[in-house]
């Protein structure tokens, strides 16, 4: 926080918010993750692995921001900077380079031309000489982290930090920065996969785990306006272990493709693998199927996937997990229209579950027309009206495998 002039407290019905509002970055993804635009003042931590698509995502915000945005650039030279801008096709004078890696310099010049944003790409290789440890340490990275706070709380000039996720899968080695600064976002993807997902991790102005869907193309970063219809546009149909699950990221509802492949074991223990949701779920998960449901999985390996390379953690995908895999157990597909919802208590219950009517809405719109869904959802839901949809009520695992027809 920017030091001062010592205040008087202040009631808080006196206190004025703060001039300006929100300013739009014109990609409505990184605007729906930030909260609807960038707040002024604002200090944005952006993390990721090397090479995921940070630097092209700011650069992309830079040119359609309006204003200039002072770039520093302590990784890149210029030169090299000037190749990905014509390679994304942009061309504008709003955009300042400046190839530095002294904190002080940084600001010096960043107080001088006064720009309406600032991007620092990135933290980890920017030092302050206050500090005697090489760029890249604890030390570094949290002072400069701090000036960087500073600077922005004082001028009202928001700042774009741009942070390298380590092997630990931590920003800049321990963590930091994330509670110095105002939002953390993630960028995720696979470099096997074209998706990346920009996800929230905190935001002082605005809620959290809310994603962003990009596509990464020869000509940068694309937009994904309907995540939905692409996580299933390659999906399989009358093909057993395969389910359509409704996830909320954050306010978004986005229907993915959940599959299951269980095989007969060759080991002495089974094997048990997840990618895309928590494994511990997964195996509390078959345990209900085993002991409540009498599906026998105790001689079997279990896979399971969720297609696009998300990773999705909410309680609500538990029937999605149990369908893909009592389906694939059974070599019993479901009807390529359907969708299911709810969390799995440990006696076989299916528990209700938050924004249902979001779900279904977003599962109809890309022509969805059956669902399973917990009972007390369903009882919520009796004025909700949707033609040709039909919606099924399940209180348990038994009913909800009765439902499903598998």
């Amino acid at each position: 926080m920017a030091s001062g002039p010592a205040r008087d407290p202040e009631p808080l019905s006196r206190i004025k918010p703060p001039e300006g509002g929100r300013a739009t970055t014109r990609m409505a993804e990184l605007d729906r993750v930030l909260g609807g635009g960038i707040v002024r003042g604002s200090v944005v931590l952006v993390g990721g692995d090397p090479g995921i698509g940070k630097s092209t995502l700011l650069l992309q915000a830079a040119a359609r921001l309006g204003g200039t945005t002072l770039y520093i650039s302590a990784e890149e030279s210029p030169e090299q900077i000037k190749v990905r801008a014509e390679r994304l096709g942009i061309l504008t004078d709003s955009i300042l380079v400046l190839a530095e890696i002294s904190l002080e310099n940084i600001l010096e010049d960043a107080a001088r031309t006064g720009p309406d944003a600032i991007i620092v790409d990135s933290i980890q290789t920017i030092y302050t000489e206050e500090i005697s440890s090489a760029p890249g340490s604890v030390g570094q990275v949290r002072d400069c982290a701090a000036k960087l706070m500073h600077f922005a709380k004082g001028t009202g000039i928001p700042v774009f930090i741009v942070g390298h996720v380590t092997k630990e899968g931590m920003i800049a080695g321990p963590r930091v920065l994330e509670h110095i600064v105002d939002t953390v976002l993630y960028f995720e993807g696979q470099r096997s996969h074209s998706f990346r997902i920009l996800r929230t991790v905190k935001n002082r102005f605005g809620s959290t785990n809310e994603i962003g869907v990009f596509e990464m193309t020869d000509a940068g970063l694309s937009e994904v306006e309907n995540p939905s219809e692409l996580f299933l546009a390659e999906r399989p149909l009358k093909v057993s272990g395969s389910v359509v699950a409704a996830s909320m990221e954050g306010t978004r509802p986005v229907l993915v493709e959940m599959q299951a492949l269980v095989t007969p074991s060759t080991f002495s223990v089974p094997r048990r693998s997840s990618l895309g949701i928590d494994f511990q779920r997964v195996n509390l998960i078959l345990a209900v199927l085993e002991k409540v449901a009498g599906v026998h999985l105790a001689a079997t390996d279990v896979f399971l996937n969720v297609v696009g390379g998300l990773k999705l953690e909410e309680p609500a995908l538990d029937l999605a997990v149990a369908a893909s895999v009592v389906s694939s157990l059974r070599e019993r597909p479901l009807a390529p229209d359907m969708f299911v919802f709810g969390e799995i208590g440990l006696s076989g219950e299916i528990r209700a579950v938050n924004h249902a009517e979001a779900r279904i809405k977003e599962a109809a719109k890309i022509g969805l027309r059956q669902a399973v869904i917990p009972g007390i959802n369903l009882e919520r839901l009796r004025g909700l009206k949707i033609p040709g949809l039909r919606i099924t009520g399940v209180k348990n695992v038994h009913e909800a495998l009765e439902a499903l027809s598998i």
